[in-house]
């Protein structure tokens, strides 16, 4: 497989010498995933009120601060943290996931409800090919939307400006602006 999208898991060399060593880039991602884990937990089990804690974590976690106005309320869980775009005035609700790696943009004005999950990360469906690679796309969210409660949002996927995903929704396919997007297959219920 030699998709740019796909990540090999082993080095391909010593696999080919029957050793299982990680590859480079899988290691790194790997060493990231433990360290944000560990961030993440930490986050988690502050007082709800302690916003310079929330801050410090946060800023370890994203790479950076978040904007002022942006507001995430833990719990609050991210794989990889680097990948997460936040525009101003993004609102997080509790028990969120963001599987980042490949990158996630939310712009300005999301809301997102809680325990949505944004997926970018993967593995092939070949069986010969599921343990030896990770594959993914990025998300990329327009202003102005609103994921519901419960959402799960797929690798590769774009939600247009002013659309909103109806809460259990497991959106696939890109999501066109100023639509409802509803049910287990994302289907566009009406538009305006």
């Amino acid at each position: 497989m030699t998709d740019d999208r796909f990540m090999r898991i082993h080095d391909p060399e010593l696999l080919a010498r029957g050793e299982r060593v990680l590859g480079v880039e899988f290691t790194a991602m790997h060493e990231r995933v433990l360290r944000v884990t560990e961030l993440t937990s930490r986050l988690n089990v502050l007082p709800f009120d302690d916003a310079a804690g929330k801050a410090e974590l946060l800023a370890q976690i994203l790479g950076g601060p978040p904007p002022a106005n942006v507001t995430i309320y833990p719990p609050f869980y991210t794989d990889h943290g680097l990948g997460l775009d936040l525009a101003e005035r993004v609102f997080v609700n509790q028990g969120c996931t963001f599987l980042d790696y490949a990158g996630i943009r939310l712009g300005e004005r999301v809301m997102v409800g809680p325990k949505a999950t944004f997926i970018t990360m993967g593995h092939p469906v070949d069986p010969d090919e599921r343990r030896r690679f990770l594959g993914g796309a990025p998300i990329d969210v327009a202003e102005n939307v609103w994921i519901g409660a419960g959402a799960t949002i797929l690798p590769g996927v774009s939600i247009g400006r002013d659309a909103v995903v109806a809460a259990g929704t497991v959106v696939a396919d890109d999501v066109p602006a100023a639509s409802l997007v509803a049910g287990p297959k994302g289907t566009v219920r009406r538009r305006w």
